[in-house]
């Protein structure tokens, strides 16, 4: 009866709006997770070359940044619920161009329309999230969201292999696409009847109102920051370092792993689990960790993780890029739960959307150039040279967190 009531106080928080984004979670992190270990080859199955798979990631980074600043204005002036329930219809919908693709344009145009869609309310769910939570359970509650998407995404890749070994690459991913429109539509659905908005008096705006709103929603989301702690900014500096370094293998490691590495297709969509197992079995003693110790401590070690992941990965055979991958897991666990409790301690609720629409749009600008520089490298430098430059970002990141981030006294509510 003790270790019920314990657990029942440990996880009273998940509740509300928390508890509806967290079902929501386990069924579109499914979905997207099902495709993905072979993206990048369906790609190229379509017509493409890594140049191109480079593009590809281009226009999709460049997209997800374009509406991150009225994406965030518009989250904390007309509220969250409505931007996050819609614009999930409309990533539904978008992916209907990936499984109809008859050559890699359509499939282009198909990842801009997500992308947009996801643009626009990314900055909301973060600040739906941050407001749902109580400060002294931010680390644990961050580190649950990354738990329910593992727990269900670790089924993907087995399902996607099986999908592979039964229909064939391109026959399997058009299958596994419209898996995906039906699952996120169902998501759609469930957040439009369920959430709860947390912003008093929000409105609609009409589609007038949100494309005049851009001017004013980048001026504010630009001039926010001269009332943030500077620990916030050298925070995302630092990450942005490794973001430069990380974007350009983003679409990369299955073609490096299958092509170069010469793993069976049908074993790495089994390898790629171990990044989510990883997860489930670390995420509930990570969370714990980031609330009871210093934010920063788990950053760090999270950067030391991504080098030594990266270096085994280039130089790998399967038991190495199974370390690997073991490593990147860990490291991501880490550094999502405390970087993200770490912002919400230092950012006001009021200013979340805002926050959160700008670090998107920086990060998205950067991955969307580290895309294209990776795909070129690639194929005209070499296989190697975009996870060599990921393995050497590694230090800067470090120097700037362990030197220049301070932690406050006192965490925003």
């Amino acid at each position: 009866m003790d270790f019920l009531g314990t657990l029942k106080r440990e996880f009273s928080f998940v509740r509300g709006n928390y508890a509806v984004l967290l079902t929501s979670w386990i069924i579109v992190d499914f979905a997207s997770e099902l495709p993905a270990a072979y993206f990048s080859l369906y790609v190229l199955g379509l017509g493409a070359t890594e140049t191109i798979l480079g593009v590809v990631g281009l226009s999709q980074f460049l997209a997800l940044a374009s509406l991150q600043f009225p994406g965030g204005y518009l989250a904390d002036k007309y509220g969250r619920k409505w931007l996050i329930s819609t614009m999930t219809f409309g990533v539904a919908l978008s992916f209907i161009l990936y499984a109809i693709a008859p050559s890699w344009p359509v499939v282009l145009i198909g990842v801009v329309l997500m992308s947009i869609f996801n643009s626009v309310y990314q900055p909301a769910l973060t600040a739906m999230v941050s407001d749902s939570l109580p400060p002294e359970r931010r680390g644990m509650g961050f580190s649950i969201t990354m738990l329910i998407s593992s727990a269900s995404t670790t089924p993907s890749p087995v399902v996607a292999a099986l999908l592979r070994a039964r229909f064939g690459l391109i026959d399997g991913m058009r299958i596994a696409y419209g898996i995906v429109v039906v699952l996120f539509l169902f998501a759609a659905f469930f957040r439009f009847f369920f959430l709860k908005e947390t912003i008093v008096n929000a409105s609609k705006p009409s589609l007038k109102e949100i494309l005049q709103s851009y001017p004013t929603a980048l001026r504010k989301s630009v001039s926010v920051w001269k009332e943030l702690p500077r620990s916030l900014v050298y925070l995302f500096l630092s990450f942005s370092v490794m973001i430069i370094g990380f974007s350009s293998t983003f679409l990369l490691t299955a073609v490096y792993a299958t092509k170069v590495l010469l793993i069976d297709e049908v074993v790495w969509a089994l390898v790629v689990a171990a990044i989510p197992v990883t997860t489930i079995i670390l995420a509930i003693p990570v969370g714990k960790l980031v609330d009871k110790i210093k934010r920063k401590i788990p950053i760090l070690a999270s950067i030391l993780m991504f080098g030594l992941s990266m270096w085994l990965f280039v130089y790998g055979d399967l038991e190495r890029v199974i370390a690997s991958l073991i490593l990147l897991g860990t490291g991501q666990v880490m550094l999502m739960a405390s970087f993200q409790a770490l912002q919400t301690d230092l950012t006001p609720k009021e200013q979340r959307g805002k926050v959160s629409g700008f670090i998107n749009f920086v990060t998205f600008i950067i991955m969307a150039a580290g895309s294209f520089v990776g795909g070129y490298l690639y194929e005209h430098v070499s296989p190697q040279a975009p996870f060599l430059i990921a393995t050497a970002t590694v230090l800067p990141a470090f120097a700037l967190t362990l030197l220049l981030v301070r932690e406050p006294e006192r965490r925003e509510e």
